[in-house]
């Protein structure tokens, strides 16, 4: 198989396109808007969503304190970015459902008290930033500016197992 060789402007195309795509993080979900149990919580405004309110619950199960677990399709796209001092990162949220995209010292559990029996935050601390943290709805956009050098950590504080770190390195 030969390999194609890139040179002059289509490198640089290809180098644009991945620090673009570095520099955006997608709050992801896959609820299921004809499932009419989605509405005992909020809702939920996909079109094409996949996942019934039964289907996320039965994967929300943290049975150790230091453990968090959740519905696979709800994610941060991509969960590691690593940018340089000064950048900027914009932050949408694609799902269906609210999300918040705070930045925490430690990870830990979020601002919703746990529904009875669906195991959502049970067993676990609250980070201490969650309370007052503020809700994305579908579709809303933000930005992360000025992070110093270092590894920041960002959860959910409604999803706490939607995790992500921006590592900023010094230009």
């Amino acid at each position: 198989m030969r390999t194609p060789k890139l040179f002059g402007a289509s490198l640089l195309v290809l180098m644009a396109v991945s620090v673009a795509a570095a520099e955006k993080i997608s709050m992801l979900d896959d609820c299921d808007a004809k499932d009419p149990a989605w509405a005992s919580v909020g809702g939920c405004l996909l079109r094409h969503g996949e996942v019934t309110f039964a289907e996320f619950v039965a994967e929300l199960d943290s049975p150790l304190a230091s453990a968090v677990v959740g519905h696979q399709s709800w994610r941060n796209e991509p969960s590691f970015v690593a940018i340089d001092e000064g950048h900027t990162i914009r932050v949408e949220n694609r799902g269906g459902r609210p999300h918040t995209f705070t930045q925490v010292a430690e990870f830990g559990g979020g601002k919703v008290p746990p529904p009875a029996g669906t195991g959502l935050n049970e067993g676990l601390v609250t980070a201490p930033e969650c309370p007052g943290s503020v809700d994305i709805p579908p579709g809303a956009r933000t930005k992360v500016e000025n992070l110093g050098v270092g590894t920041h950590r960002f959860q959910c504080c409604i999803h706490p197992w939607m995790r992500a770190h921006i590592k900023v390195e010094p230009k």
